[in-house]
């Protein structure tokens, strides 16, 4: 029900835009958001809007990434700039109401020095 799409690879100080394309029972009311699985480590939390566009995002990507949604196209996006390697992972997108919560299968993204 959530599809990621836009990952790749890049070079350092370059830019990607991510998309999730979100289906079935999962519409606007839901908080999106965006979470990355760098090799070896944890997956962290990167950014999350809320409903009513709230936004919150990791100390890591605050100033350089974006996070927006379009609801009549049930999509959420991730505008990242100036790309560094330790943006490396595995992004995954989350869909959550209450105690429901949906996810993506993940789209990489590569920077390379």
């Amino acid at each position: 029900q959530l599809v990621e799409s836009g990952g790749g690879l890049v070079q350092s100080g370059g830019s990607l835009r991510l998309s999730c394309a979100a289906s079935g029972s999962i519409h606007s009311s839901y908080t999106m958001g965006w979470y990355r699985q760098a090799p070896g480590k944890q997956r962290e939390l990167v950014a999350t809007v809320t409903s009513g566009g709230s936004t919150n995002y990791a100390d890591s990507v605050s100033g350089r990434f974006t996070i927006s949604r379009d609801d009549a196209k049930n999509t959420v996006y991730l505008q990242m700039n100036s790309l560094t390697p330790e943006d490396t992972a595995v992004y995954y997108c989350k869909a959550r109401l209450m105690a429901l919560g949906y996810w993506g299968q993940g789209t990489q993204v590569t920077v390379s020095s």
